[in-house]
């Protein structure tokens, strides 16, 4: 990887997630780790073998099949959601149901406007152009994708003042796969230049079993009906997180009992990790202690949570928030964040109706 770029043939990628420990284990970030041999054998290098997302499946499929049929490449897709769904899985997907080559970079990697003139030039016909947290792209490398995306063509500018010119540089049909955590932060101009739009949700414990189960497998470590039941239940919905606790359970199945993962191996190798029976972690309990114990269940802005946490808020918005809303521990308010019922009972506390 070369400034925030990776290049790849299709046939070397797929997607799926990876591993961590402590706070790691439910960041939505990937990491180093998350790029480790057996991580990437976990990744599903098919549409037919990627588990969950129906509907994201079905669109895409039929996208894929019709652009195939045309010879031409699929329209420029972006997909929006909490970190951790396999938005970087079905952009590797992609390349390799359309045969072309996968380019990866992120928004912040692309600082000026050359960095993406040299990836954009250097494409092939069908390729794809992966930019992961596209809503951090600079505005002024954003501008160089407008041109790009809706006429395959870059604009050079020569010299200066009245010796200035301009030169139109045509660029090989290709695909832009765009994934984002905060699709607001886009600029509408961009937005509108994406041809499919697709937002991804958590997964449902049944899709989870079945990604842990396939996970073991391919991990070779045997994981009974109730362990891969009880980890799906602790995995905050994530892929990525599910394969980061299994690969803990795992180490803690080898290290203290006789390699096999059932439902007592889990609990026990997750108590240690500090993730409880919901899949909330020790940030998340103080999240919500910091609302109810410092603001009296709220409503308090995200602010003053992440300076009372010394969290950056962004990590609160995008890794803490979306779960604990999902669940209904936390809710969004006008006024600011407030905790729920649910959370006062999962905390052991009683709510105090005067508060709210």
């Amino acid at each position: 990887m070369t400034d925030g770029i990776l290049k790849m043939t299709s046939k070397k990628t797929g997607a799926l997630n990876g591993s961590g420990m402590s706070e790691s284990v439910i960041s939505g970030n990937a990491m180093a780790e998350d790029e480790e041999s057996d991580i990437l054998s976990l990744r599903p290098e098919r549409l037919n073998e990627y588990i969950g997302q129906e509907e994201v499946k079905e669109a895409l499929g039929i996208a894929i099949e019709a652009a195939k049929l045309r010879s031409e490449p699929i329209e420029h897709v972006l997909f929006h959601g909490p970190p951790g769904l396999g938005k970087t899985t079905l952009a590797h997907i992609i390349a390799n149901e359309m045969g072309g080559n996968l380019t990866v970079t992120s928004g912040p990697a692309l600082e000026k406007g050359g960095d993406l003139l040299g990836i954009l030039t250097h494409l092939e016909e069908s390729d794809i152009l992966f930019v992961d947290e596209i809503h951090r792209t600079p505005k002024a490398v954003e501008e160089f994708l407008y041109p790009a995306m809706e006429d395959f063509a870059v604009d050079f500018v020569f010299d200066k003042g009245v010796h200035a010119r301009s030169h139109r540089y045509k660029l090989n049909r290709f695909t832009m796969v765009g994934a984002t955590t905060r699709v607001g932060l886009i600029s509408s101009p961009l937005r509108d230049r994406f041809g499919i739009f697709r937002s991804l949700d958590f997964y449902s414990e049944d899709d989870l079993k079945t990604i842990i189960t396939r996970s073991a497998n391919l991990l070779e470590v045997e994981i009974d009906g109730p362990g891969a039941a009880e980890l799906s239940k602790r995995s905050r919905g994530t892929p990525r997180i599910a394969n980061r606790l299994l690969k803990r359970v795992r180490d803690y199945a080898q290290v203290r009992a006789d390699g096999k993962i059932n439902k007592k191996t889990v609990e026990a190798a997750l108590k240690l990790e500090g993730v409880d029976n919901t899949g909330l972690t020790e940030l998340d309990r103080r999240y919500l202690k910091t609302i109810i114990d410092y603001y009296n269940g709220g409503p308090v802005g995200i602010d003053a949570i992440a300076a009372t946490l010394q969290e950056e808020s962004d990590t609160l918005v995008d890794v803490v928030e979306p779960y604990l809303l999902k669940i209904g521990m936390l809710m969004r308010t006008s006024s600011g964040r407030k905790a729920s019922e649910s959370a006062f009972k999962h905390l052991g506390l009683t709510l105090q109706k005067k508060i709210f």
